[in-house]
């Protein structure tokens, strides 16, 4: 599990720094790489789920108390 975690991780820091670029500077790189098609929001679904995932980081201190 620590290997999906760290591999998610990877995917949501991608994810956060698009959302960055989006808002510094109005430009949309995932749009502009695949297009407005059926990949854009697939790329979107993933880093959403890994998203959630790595929810289970935030509370992992909790079960090894």
């Amino acid at each position: 599990m620590e290997t999906l975690q760290k591999i998610c991780l990877v995917f949501t820091i991608i994810g956060a720094i698009v959302w960055g670029i989006i808002g510094f500077f109005d430009f949309n790189l995932v749009e502009w790489l695949f297009g407005e098609s059926m990949l854009t929001k697939i790329v979107y679904i993933i880093v959403g789920i890994c998203g959630l995932i790595n929810l289970g980081i935030l509370f992992n201190h909790i079960e090894t108390k």
